[in-house]
């Protein structure tokens, strides 16, 4: 791998860490207001709605200018956002409760994660040749879940008792911070994380790729991804891709408050506790990206559809499960089967996307259509929520959705090639 690859993970691995860690400090919070449950959900959907709305800008956007100067400007709008939640007793709109300005300001943070997506992953193809594209897959995912796995691990040590109590004692001569709880404590070290990611995303070296001018002009931006999205959904390939990793994408994010609600609920455990818990998953998830890097070559990618469908089945088992260490080797396990699949699927996607249109713009797409997806997702488990739907009923209806989505995106796959037995070929072609 070229060195500069080296500091693009460093940069992912701060930058992820902290949002993984916010993510946790944030549902603190939202607790200690005494928000309703259904509420919890909607921190991520409110983070990934930025997603969607920008999804025919923040392509353009990112293939305007060098890469690093793109994730350096949208890791900064992240600290803003950061920085907005210690405002969340400020009064915008009279009666309008607290939380509510928790949750705007955790939007602010997906504003700049959604402009940060395409600059991260579109610098892979790039910075490399198709044939290493499952291999940086591999490690940025793995990389990723890792962030992932020490982030909601963070999350939940900085509020716990022990460690915000050393945090909430810290006293700055001179400075008055204003934190006064542990929520509180924990998003201002989470700040600080932000921060070196951004000292990394000036280190990250320019690719020397240049794009034609970029389009300013909002209803021709809009036209632009109408054309890009229609190309990649009829590719025979991209099509296959997208729809699993937009399954996986919407699938995961609601796992990650599944979990946590099935921690409390079926476990008996407390926030902190059940944060380690999607950690443990996580793990997973790095072991199946490794494995599949090691093993599964581009041009075999959608060989690995079927673990899919057997990762629904092994979430259902969670509902029987209460001995502590099946409960870790079944959460391990499922990420690992989750991280086996979608590592083959977004290197083909990413490289399908590459061929078709720029990096930044097939990012684009990708990410508009997976964060439908968790939109969708989040906001039906709110519904369930709301309604107390029983968290064991919930876990049989997500992993049977799975499981059955994955068995009709493989009949549509056997289809494709049935029609198109050339299709194979196109894997690992040269951008025209």
């Amino acid at each position: 791998m070229k060195r500069g690859f080296y500091t693009i993970m460093a940069a992912q691995f701060f930058s992820s860490l902290a949002d993984n860690a916010l993510l946790i400090a944030s549902i603190a919070l939202l607790l200690q207001l005494e928000g309703p449950a259904w509420l919890t959900p909607l921190l991520k959907f409110f983070f990934t709605v930025s997603y969607v709305i920008l999804a025919a800008f923040v392509g353009a956007f990112a293939d305007s200018m060098p890469k690093g100067y793109v994730m350096f400007a949208t890791n900064t709008i992240k600290i803003a956002g950061c920085a907005l939640l210690f405002f969340h007793d400020l009064v915008i709109i009279p009666g309008l409760a607290p939380y509510w300005f928790v949750l705007a300001a955790y939007a602010v943070v997906g504003l700049g994660a959604a402009a940060y997506s395409p600059a991260k992953y579109g610098i892979l193809t790039e910075l490399l040749p198709p044939e290493q594209l499952v291999v940086a897959n591999g490690w940025i995912e793995g990389l990723t879940v890792g962030s992932i796995v020490l982030g909601t691990v963070m999350g939940g040590i900085l509020i716990g008792p022990r460690v915000s109590a050393i945090l909430l004692s810290v006293d700055f001569p001179l400075i008055e911070t204003g934190v006064d709880s542990p929520p509180e404590a924990a998003i201002l070290v989470i700040a600080v994380v932000y921060f070196v990611a951004a000292l990394f995303n000036l280190a990250i070296p320019d690719t020397g790729a240049r794009y034609p001018h970029q389009q300013h002009r909002p209803v021709q931006l809009v036209v632009d991804f109408a054309h890009c999205f229609t190309t990649l959904w009829k590719d025979k390939l991209g099509q296959i891709s997208l729809a699993v990793t937009t399954l996986f994408w919407g699938a995961g994010a609601t796992l990650q408050f599944i979990v946590l609600k099935w921690a409390e609920q079926h476990l008996k455990l407390p926030l902190a506790q059940g944060a380690m818990l999607q950690g443990v998953s996580a793990i997973g998830i790095a072991l199946g990206a490794v494995l599949a890097a090691r093993i599964i070559p581009l041009k075999r990618a959608v060989a690995v559809l079927p673990v899919g469908i057997g990762m629904g089945f092994v979430v259902i088992t969670l509902i029987g499960v209460t001995w502590m260490p099946l409960v870790y080797l079944l959460l391990i396990l499922v990420g690992a089967m989750a991280g086996f699949f979608v590592v083959p699927m977004n290197a083909l996607l990413q490289h399908r996307g590459h061929v078709l249109m720029s990096a930044g713009h097939s990012i684009a797409v990708q990410n508009f259509n997976e964060n439908v997806s968790i939109l969708v997702m989040l906001a039906l488990y709110a519904v369930m929520i709301k309604f107390d739907l029983h968290i064991n009923v919930i876990i049989v209806m997500f992993g049977a959705f799975v499981s059955v989505a994955m068995f009709l995106v493989m009949r549509w796959n056997a289809a494709n090639h049935r029609a198109d037995p050339s299709l194979d070929r196109l894997i690992g072609e040269a951008k025209h």
